[in-house]
C-alpha cells in the first residue's frame, strides 16, 4: 500500500507550551486509523497542521504520490487537493432536507456563476441516492436534517464529506453521544469509507475503537507513544502509565 500521508518531525508550541513534539505519523491511501490519548495529547492540533488551521514551527508534511507540501497551502488548498475533516459535533443546514444536504456537499465548481446556474442531474440525484444508502439514511431523504436524532445528524456530515470526494477524511470523536446501535452503525460506515481512502478517527471510546479493528495511534505530550493494534497498545506499560497517571 502506497503512503498518502506522511507527517515528518513536526512540531509546534503555543506561548511556550510545546503541543507537538517531533512528531512522525504516516498513513496509506486506502488505510483506517484510529488515533487516541489523554486530554492534551495533542489530537486536535495533530488535524489542525494536516488541515493547514495552524501552522508548525518546524517538520515536513506530505501529501499524495507527488509528495506535495501541506505547508505550502492554505486551508481551501487542503481541501480542495482532497483533505476532509469532521468536527466533534455536526453541522448540518437543519432547515434542509437530507438530499439537499447532500446536494449542496457534491464536489462541483464553486465559483459564482457556477453555482447560481447549477441545476441537478441524473448522475447528481444517482451520487445523492447511493451516499444515503451509504450512511444509512435512504428513508431519511426527504426529512428536514433538524429533525434528525444526533446520530443520524452525525452521518448526514459524513456523507456530505464523502460527497466532495476525499482522499483523506479525519473524523474526531463520532461516536460520542450516539447509542449503542449508532455507535455499531458509525464503524460500519467507517470502515466502508477506508475501502475507497485514508480515514483518521479521533476517539475516546475505546471499545469504538476495538470495533474499528485498525492500527491505532496512541499520542502522548504532542509525540506518538506506540502504535499497533488496539490490543497491543492497551498492553504496553508505558501507555497504561499514561491512561492510569502512574
Amino acid at each position: 500500500m502506497s503512503t498518502l500521508l506522511e507527517v515528518s518531525g513536526v512540531s509546534v508550541s503555543f506561548d511556550g507550551f510545546k503541543a507537538i513534539n517531533n512528531l512522525s505519523f504516516q498513513i496509506g491511501t486506502q488505510e483506517l486509523r484510529a488515533v487516541i490519548g489523554p486530554n492534551g495529547a495533542g489530537k486536535t492540533t495533530f488535524m489542525d497542521i494536516i488541515t493547514g488551521k495552524t501552522r508548525p514551527d518546524e517538520g515536513r508534511i506530505s501529501y499524495g504520490e507527488k509528495g506535495l507540501s501541506l505547508l505550502s497551502m492554505s486551508e481551501s488548498r487542503i481541501a480542495q487537493a482532497g483533505i476532509g475533516r469532521k468536527f466533534q459535533r455536526p453541522t448540518v443546514f437543519e432547515d434542509q432536507s437530507v438530499a439537499d444536504n447532500l446536494m449542496m456537499a457534491l464536489r462541483k465548481a464553486r465559483g459564482p456563476l457556477s453555482v447560481l446556474m447549477f441545476r441537478p442531474t441524473a448522475a447528481d440525484h444517482g451520487r445523492i441516492a447511493e451516499l444515503a444508502g451509504e450512511i444509512g439514511l435512504s428513508r431519511k431523504l426527504h426529512s428536514k436534517s433538524g429533525e434528525l436524532s444526533h446520530g443520524q445528524k452525525q452521518w448526514l456530515e459524513i456523507g456530505m464529506l464523502l460527497a466532495q470526494e476525499p482522499r483523506l477524511l479525519l473524523v474526531d470523536e463520532p461516536a460520542a453521544g450516539m447509542t449503542p446501535a449508532e455507535r455499531e452503525h458509525t464503524t460500519d460506515i467507517l470502515r466502508e469509507a477506508a475501502r475507497t481512502r485514508a480515514v483518521v478517527v479521533v476517539e475516546h471510546d475505546m471499545e469504538f475503537v476495538r470495533r474499528l479493528g485498525c492500527k491505532v495511534t496512541v499520542l502522548h505530550e504532542g509525540s506518538v507513544l506506540a502504535e499497533g493494534s488496539i490490543d497491543h497498545v492497551t498492553q504496553n506499560e508505558r501507555v497504561i502509565d499514561v491512561y492510569l497517571g502512574r
